[in-house]
């Protein structure tokens, strides 16, 4: 097949991740593609990180992020550690600067291995995350489901990553709540114009969370790294942790430090499955290797 971009299959806490390689090309993924390498099981993905040539001055490069239903995404802190450790094992470079359609990031890989994203700062404001109607207070706001005088769900945080989350607080264990049914009612709810990125979330203590996520345009997931950083700033905001926390994901585990500066970085680990080449075009594809990069 003519015209075709190396990718490679990762994953970030079983997050799954396509690595596509555009660099020097004119073209983009399109929809119909990333929806075609979603629905192969070697290749289904939840995010697609389409690296790029530069746009901006100071970065290496502009990452484009596309959910698996072909949508565009803000921000993607597993996919962005999937990209550090590719270009990392391809330069022998450890720090990064990324443009993004939410912004500029940095990241770097640490000698241990794992990968640190800086995910900006969060935003508060009901215009910023957004939502369709005003709330002085995003730290609770009046959503849920269920019945109205026994809610299943209720009063979640609100936050935006570059994206926008809605973060239910919960006493039992996040397992227990199907997110796969209340997960798509709740990302396309009238009050989240841009849909949102929903969490169940469990504080088991200072420095500890344990969470789900339905991701949007994605749905259920083994991690979010957004989610997770989003979980993190909601829970010290509202005075449930600190500022450093490990986040507790279907994947395993993420540590999130909100610093002074209002900067949220997120650690974590990646891991390289098998690369190929695919048309942006189709979605057509085929393998190159396997194995450990």
């Amino acid at each position: 097949m003519a015209g075709l971009a190396p990718f490679a299959k990762m994953n970030g806490l079983g997050n799954a991740i396509v690595v596509a390689d555009m660099r020097g090309r004119a073209d983009r993924v399109s929809p119909a593609a990333a929806r075609a390498l979603n629905t192969d099981p070697v290749t289904r993905f939840d995010q697609i990180m389409a690296i790029h040539d530069a746009r901006l001055a100071g970065t290496e490069n502009f990452v484009e992020i596309i959910n698996s239903d072909g949508s565009q995404a803000q921000a993607c802190g597993n996919g962005m550690r999937c990209v550090v450790q590719a270009l990392a094992a391809e330069t022998g470079r450890r720090a990064f600067t990324f443009e993004t359609i939410a912004g500029v990031l940095t990241a770097e890989e640490h000698e241990n291995g794992l990968i640190s994203v800086d995910m900006g700062i969060p935003r508060f404001g009901w215009r910023d995350i957004p939502l369709a109607e005003e709330f002085a207070d995003t730290r609770k706001i009046e959503l849920q489901v269920g019945p109205i005088d026994n809610p299943v769900l209720h009063s979640p945080s609100v936050v935006s990553m570059g994206n926008p989350h809605a973060i239910f607080w919960v006493d039992e264990d996040p397992y227990g709540y199907d997110l796969e049914r209340f997960g798509p009612m709740l990302e396309n709810h009238p009050i989240f114009p841009e849909r949102a990125n929903i969490t169940v979330a469990r504080v088991d203590s200072q420095e500890s969370i344990t969470m789900r996520t339905w991701e949007r345009g994605a749905g259920l997931t083994l991690a979010c790294g957004s989610a997770a950083c989003a979980a993190a700033v909601a829970a010290a905001r509202t005075g449930r942790t600190g500022r450093r926390v490990t986040v507790l994901v279907p994947g395993g585990p993420l540590e999130i430090l909100w610093r002074d500066d209002d900067h949220v970085i997120m650690t974590g680990p990646a891991e390289w499955e098998f690369s190929g080449r695919f048309d942006p075009v189709t979605g057509a594809w085929e393998r190159e290797a396997e194995g450990v990069a």
